[in-house]
């Protein structure tokens, strides 16, 4: 029996004709049951650019950050497995495909693609300080989480519903620490987690900053340790996150 596969886009202020391309390009390789675009902040005639794409467009008037994006467009979605790619196309629609086959094969609770794994294409590099940051970030990331990836981070993942049912009630994190943190939290719950390589190339027009962002996400990291921990069931972080945590993201989205 096959299962349904539902795909959010989250976008915030994109290149629309670039998402444009892009969405298409996972409507005809993917076959989606749901497409969905999470769109934050459009700039004037955005929403009506996108408006004949073969996808849902759901507009957000404020940039909610990416976490809380895609958690928005996962709890709209009727399907067996959610997947999420990022708007810039970095991750090309073969590789979003190789990403979610393990969740639907049901071998695997959660996929996360790989553009640092051994066997990943990677067909242009970033910038020498922005791939500084992310080896970094990748090293210290497998140095404080039990799930022990090449990269956290890229902008393609995919989980299946059930899995996501247990997920979406540990998430704190809006923003692009949000990858972080389900990962940790996949880990906590003794998810099955998949790394698969992927095609990757990078797109400099990119709305993370590589020094700004590059801190909040050292910050998310941390915070997902604890998070983590206190999902385990670590008596001294369960009365941390009593103290300290912020609402969760189903809470601030008033479910």
């Amino acid at each position: 029996m096959s299962r349904s596969v539902g795909v959010v886009v989250p976008a915030y202020q994109p290149d629309v004709d670039r998402l444009s391309r892009y969405v298409r390009e996972l409507d005809e390789r993917l076959d989606p049951t749901a497409l969905r675009i999470e769109l934050d902040d459009p700039t004037p005639g955005d929403r009506e650019a996108l408006a004949d794409l073969p996808a849902t467009v759901h507009v957000a008037d404020r940039r909610r950050g990416k976490g809380a994006a895609i958690t928005e467009g996962f709890d709209a979605l009727d399907t067996d497995v959610l997947a999420f790619a990022d708007a810039d196309g970095s991750t090309p629609a073969d590789s979003v495909a190789a990403v979610i086959d393990p969740v639907v094969s049901g071998e695997f609770d959660l996929a996360a693609g790989s553009r640092r794994h051994p066997d990943a294409t990677v067909q242009s590099h970033q910038k020498t300080l922005r791939r500084f940051l992310g080896d970094a970030f990748a090293w210290l990331a497998r140095q404080l989480l039990d799930p022990n990836l090449h990269d956290y981070q890229c902008g393609a993942k995919a989980v299946s519903a059930n899995f996501w049912s247990r997920l979406r009630r540990h998430l704190t994190e809006s923003g692009f620490a949000w990858d972080i943190e389900l990962l940790a939290v996949a880990g906590a719950l003794g998810g099955r987690i998949a790394e698969v390589p992927v095609v990757w190339e990078d797109q400099p027009e990119s709305t993370v900053d590589p020094v700004s962002d590059t801190l909040s996400m050292f910050t998310g990291l941390l915070t997902a340790r604890h998070r983590a921990k206190a999902v385990r069931g670590d008596r001294i972080h369960e009365l941390l996150a009593a103290r300290i945590d912020r609402p969760l993201l189903i809470e601030r989205g008033g479910q």
